[in-house]
């Protein structure tokens, strides 16, 4: 059941101490479609989370792994889905990184050395920094185009005005697996928001260490990322802005603590109409798009004209976007609907249905940044739930 939180108790909670880490998009929706985005592996992998066997799909761990005593080999295709950056810096004196703050993973890792691919990239220099610890456990990840590998460090790293000190995290130096995309894109790195449980290597997450070191005010974040791109978006760390949003926001507990996982009612809807009897959701700020069962993508697909392109991936006719009707997600007896102007992603050419096919073992949706663009999101950790409410 949602719990509706009015403006005047969000004053309360919404401080001068809120952190506030300016965001900004990484691609623009033309280039978005023009390198077609496909991320997604339809394999899967065991891990052993509170003692429990789960099977997990490797698009699900696409960034990384889950918690153990050894590195977890995770398969995935391009990274070419991140959208949204933000900095960070990491060391005294601090050296600053744009990375992506991604809820759909633990870990935090920044290039160190790793030659030609990572030209144009901010690199860590542990021998500059007063502050580092030498770790140097080997972190492997073996991604679909190749392997990605470093070691681990530990130092000091700063978010906002918020510092964590002695933070293990990965300085990779083999960025191959990462491909052209990463090599001429405009982050250097990801810092994960998930929760320990998906941790590589079982390191305790940046926000996580936040949180029990008893610096917030509230043990949240905030997401608001902006519809146009010209546009800055907002990561607030410990509080809630209520500029960013009009209304209240409702909540709704998680259903997992693994990815910030939710139960939705009925599915995506149109027009009243079911298109999936899934209700299993993650809220994924590393994913640009929505992605759910390939079966139920299709039927969205066909309803909406759309054609198929390729994996999953469906072309939609531009002209045709202002007559399409919403796209429905339903959460706790609320509807959120995603106009068109959101859930196509329109390059001016070609434009593209910004819901992909995917088949996981555990069948669920991926709310990605179409539906995170049209509502403003709060990731409540304390009390293990999930905010929304209408963006401005």
């Amino acid at each position: 059941m949602l719990k509706l939180l009015s403006l005047a108790l969000l004053a309360c909670v919404a401080t001068a101490d809120i952190i506030r880490v300016p965001i900004t998009k990484v691609i623009s929706d033309a280039e978005l479609v023009h390198n077609r985005v496909n991320v997604f592996s339809r394999e899967s992998v065991t891990t052993e989370v509170d003692n429990k066997t789960l099977m997990l799909s490797k698009s699900l761990l696409r960034k990384y792994g889950v918690a153990g005593g050894e590195s977890s080999n995770i398969e995935i295709v391009d990274y070419q889905n991140a959208q949204f950056y933000g900095e960070v810096s990491v060391g005294t004196p601090p050296q600053t990184f744009r990375v992506i703050f991604d809820t759909g993973s633990s870990n935090l890792w920044v290039p160190g050395k790793c030659g030609f691919s990572c030209l144009l990239k901010n690199k860590y220099k542990s021998t500059k920094s007063s502050t580092y610890v030498a770790n140097g456990k080997e972190f492997f990840i073996q991604y679909g185009s190749g392997p990605v590998s470093g070691v681990l460090s530990q130092d000091k790293v700063t978010v906002g005005s918020l510092t964590v000190d002695d933070m293990v995290f990965a300085e990779i130096s083999n960025v191959k697996g990462l491909g052209l995309a990463f090599a001429i894109g405009k982050f250097d790195g990801i810092l994960g928001l998930g929760w320990p449980s998906i941790s590589v290597d079982g390191i305790k997450p940046v926000f996580t260490q936040l949180v029990e070191s008893g610096v917030l005010d509230s043990n949240v974040f905030s997401f608001y990322l902006p519809s146009d791109s010209s546009e800055k978006g907002e990561l607030s760390i410990g509080g809630i802005d209520n500029t960013k949003f009009t209304g209240d926001i409702s909540w709704v507990p998680l259903s997992a603590e693994t990815y910030w996982q939710i139960n939705m009612d009925d599915g995506l809807t149109i027009d009243g109409k079911s298109i999936s009897d899934v209700n299993a959701a993650i809220v994924d700020s590393g994913t640009s798009l929505l992605a759910g069962p390939t079966s139920a993508v299709k039927a969205l697909a066909e309803t909406l004209g759309a054609k198929p392109l390729f994996a999953g991936e469906y072309s939609i006719d531009c002209d045709a976007i202002s007559t399409l009707p919403d796209i429905v997600v339903s959460i706790g007896g609320k509807q959120y609907p995603i106009p068109a102007s959101y859930y196509v992603i329109n390059s001016g050419k070609v434009c593209l249905m910004g819901v992909i096919g995917l088949d996981t073992p555990s069948p669920l949706w991926i709310l990605g940044d179409v539906f995170m663009r049209d509502y403003y999101t709060v990731f409540d950790y304390e009390n293990k739930q999930i905010g929304i409410a209408k963006s401005i």
